[in-house]
């Protein structure tokens, strides 16, 4: 593993890369920033705003290991895995490892590895828990959910069909207060895939997030446990759309492997 972090002019390697996509302009974009050293949290929030993408990611090699981060335009968050989906990628792309990846971060360790042409992350799975429908989320949504749920900051709701989810368009001012992570809506999916959902963070600086990771942490198991099959194929119905294929793992179904694939669209440096 080399130092990762200097690049042409000797600036901080920067790229742009496309998650859960296998070809550009798809999935959602993350840009991937390779630090030779840790920066204080009000330039990581710069350079995020600078970036304007939903999340911002932040490498600092370490003894076999690589400190990650997650910055939005406006806060940093815990988990994001598109983000470290584009990290492992360029991680690999650029030639800064080889194998398998561990990645410490605010959600403890998380691994990579290469799966026949796809990247797959090991992610903490998480619960969720059937709640009382807030009525200002039902009529920031436009609709009444068929159940809601609550895990790990997000509300999720599932709606009686992948049409809805397409054809949602929320209030998003409304929105932004009511969920500290989003509002996932998701349904029973169509076009060959096990699932569909749509992503809102208005209240982190994303109004509709392309394709989130960390909601398939919730989504995997929701999903697994009500089709009764350990791996799932998911599609997050956005403008850009992406794949994400799931499984369960762990000694208590405690963890989720995440699949996509991803392309680089853009390389450069950070000068200042």
């Amino acid at each position: 593993m080399n130092d990762g972090g200097k690049s042409v002019g000797d600036g901080l390697r920067l790229l742009q890369v496309d998650a859960f996509a296998a070809e550009p302009f798809r999935g959602n974009p993350a840009a991937v920033c390779f630090l030779d050293a840790p920066r204080d949290d009000s330039w990581l929030s710069a350079v995020a705003a600078e970036m304007n993408l939903s999340e911002t990611a932040f490498l600092t090699p370490r003894h076999g290991t690589f400190g990650l981060r997650w910055f939005t335009p406006t806060v940093e968050v815990p988990l994001c895995g598109h983000a470290t989906l584009a990290s492992a990628h360029a991680i690999w792309e650029e030639g800064v490892a080889d194998g398998p990846i561990v990645f410490e971060t605010l959600s403890g360790q998380l691994r990579a590895e290469r799966d026949d042409g796809w990247i797959r992350l090991d992610f903490p799975a998480r619960s969720a828990t059937e709640a009382e429908l807030p009525p200002a989320l039902a009529a920031a949504l436009g609709c009444t959910p068929r159940l809601h749920v609550k895990a790990s900051g997000f509300h999720l709701v599932e709606v009686e069909s992948a049409e809805r989810v397409r054809a949602l368009s929320p209030d998003l001012a409304q929105l932004g207060p009511l969920g500290e992570e989003g509002v996932i809506v998701t349904s029973v999916g169509d076009n060959g895939h096990d699932f569909v959902s749509r992503v809102f963070a208005p209240g982190l600086g994303i109004d509709e997030d392309p394709v989130t990771g960390a909601a398939h942490c919730i989504l995997a198991p929701f999903w697994i446990s009500r089709l009764g099959r350990l791996e799932l194929n998911g599609f997050q119905a956005s403008a850009r759309g992406g794949e994400v294929r799931v499984r369960m793992s762990g000694p208590s179904a405690d963890r989720v492997q995440i699949l996509g694939q991803a392309v680089t669209t853009l390389r450069g440096s950070l000068v200042v």
